[in-house]
């Protein structure tokens, strides 16, 4: 298969068109489930249009930006998202447990024209309502186009300024189509089937989750934020609500245990590279595990691979609709072998609501014939058969003089044999030294061979790279899922640093 596939991209739709096909297809089949009696694909599609008109009627048109910010889990909030979809605008996510500062500056740095809060909608500026044209029931109108927005979700830069990135209808459904190509092909999702929603909808995955379900006739099945936190009871959970679909990172599904995800038949991993020992646990028959990357820049997921709990870890080939590159510093494509940062083209390609960081990031790579293209920042090896994560290209760290790339660090950690979860991070010994510590996760709680942990490092890191080793329960996890390296331990209880191996 190719790294250049933009020529495969699903048929030009919305969001919009999607939910309808769905609704069409099953509207008797649950589409949400928030644990107060789940909605069917019709009474979904009432709701929707209902709180869609109440928006139009209260002064928003297509092509505005929409924030939402209301109780995670909750049925209010998926209405919400697609009732903003439905009046034609776009909406900008803000985490209800979010601080107030962030939401105001998210919601500035969109110009919202309003937000959807738990208690409602509240116009930020006048305007006149929005009356019906002749034949339009309740006021609402106007469909999103392809080429109008569906969300604008706010990433941490380097710099702790939030960015914002802006996708369209077309690329968030070729998204949603390339998807559902890929997965299960001979068994696919349906009405059968129910899909965890654990993200905060202000993370890019969380629309993976939500187009999981809703774009089969599947039931989208939100779990209280509390549970997501705490990965035993979250594994309960899943069995109780009998859960079938699921992405998520995987430093949470490390915490699970095997008897958690009998029933689930399509586990998608994302946002954090999958230790070897982790995909070889949970790769069985009847059950497709999937290994995929993607920056919030390119429409969630750019490539995946099928795991089979044997082949080395790879992030895939690109989806239908999606080009890759790998290139050297001078934007020249590498050979098999060879490694170099990953660019990405074709329908997926978002865009920044800044002019001047969307410059920087996109632009044309006349090397490789491509009129757009987003520079990912991130280090893969090409592969034929799929690329290898490396890590960032700007993720170095100093440590005794040398430069060492923390993802290469994780990379080396995640492959020690019974390691589950690992992290890298670089801390400061009590005399001020930096020291490298790997914090791992060991499955069933059993103790590591230190001796045989180093040596098997010793071979794949470069010549006097030796991170502290850290034995951990589990760790620490952000909204995202994703590993939070400031809230690792540190210092560590009963070491010494600065003799410490």
């Amino acid at each position: 298969m190719p790294l250049t596939r933009g020529a495969e991209a699903a048929p030009e739709r919305t969001l919009i068109d999607i939910l309808r096909a769905s609704a069409a297809s099953h509207p008797e089949a649950s589409a949400l489930d928030a644990g107060s009696g789940a909605l069917s694909y019709r009474e979904l599609l009432v709701a929707v249009e209902r709180r869609a008109a109440e928006l139009r009627a209260s002064g928003v048109r297509r092509g505005d930006r929409v924030g939402v910010r209301v109780d995670s889990g909750s049925q209010e909030l998926y209405i919400a998202i697609l009732a903003v979809l439905r009046a034609g605008a776009a909406y900008v996510p803000v985490d209800a447990d979010d601080t107030d500062e962030r939401a105001r500056l998210v919601f500035g740095e969109a110009g919202v024209v309003g937000i959807v809060g738990n208690d409602g909608f509240v116009l930020r500026e006048q305007r006149d309502a929005v009356r019906a044209a002749p034949g339009e029931p309740d006021g609402v109108g106007a469909d999103p186009s392809p080429d109008d927005d569906a969300w604008i979700i706010f990433t941490s830069g380097s710099t702790g300024v939030p960015k914002g990135v802006a996708v369209t209808h077309r690329s968030a459904a070729a998204f949603v189509d390339a998807e559902a190509r890929m997965f299960l092909p001979h068994d696919p999702l349906g009405p059968g089937d129910r899909v965890l929603a654990g993200l905060s909808v202000a993370f890019d995955a969380s629309c993976e989750e939500m187009w999981l379900a809703w774009r089969h006739g599947a039931c989208l099945v939100p779990a209280p934020r509390a549970i997501v936190r705490a990965g035993a009871d979250l594994a309960q959970w899943l069995v109780r609500q009998s859960i079938s679909v699921i992405s998520t990172v995987p430093t949470l599904a490390a915490m699970w245990p095997a008897e958690a995800i009998e029933h689930v038949r399509l586990l998608i991993f994302g946002g954090e590279a999958c230790p070897p020992e982790l995909a070889a646990r949970l790769v069985e028959p009847g059950r497709e595990v999937w290994n995929t990357y993607g920056p919030t820049e390119a429409t969630v997921v750019a490539c995946g691979c099928r795991l089979d709990g044997v082949s080395p870890i790879s992030i895939g080939l690109p989806l239908d609709g999606w080009d890759l590159a790998v290139v050297d510093g001078a934007g020249r494509r590498v050979g098999p072998g060879e490694a170099g940062e990953l660019i990405i083209g074709g329908v997926g390609l978002a865009r920044y609501l800044d002019p001047a960081k969307d410059a920087e990031k996109y632009a044309p790579m006349p090397e490789l014939g491509w009129e757009r293209a987003y520079r990912s920042g991130d280090l893969v090896r090409y592969e034929p058969t799929g690329l290898r994560f490396l890590g960032r290209a700007d993720d170095q760290v100093k440590v005794g003089g040398r430069r060492i790339e923390l993802g290469e660090v994780e990379h080396a950690l995640q492959e020690l044999p019974g390691v589950t979860a690992a992290a890298a991070a670089v801390r400061a010994s009590e005399s001020g030294v930096p020291v490298l510590v790997g914090y791992l996760v060991v499955e069933g709680g059993e103790s590591l061979d230190r001796a045989l942990a180093r040596e098997h490092l010793s071979e794949r890191l470069a010549a006097g790279v030796m991170p502290l080793l850290a034995v951990v329960d589990a760790l620490p996890v952000r909204t995202s899922g994703k590993v939070d390296r400031a809230a690792l331990p540190w210092p560590l209880p009963g070491v010494r640093a600065e003799t410490a191996t």
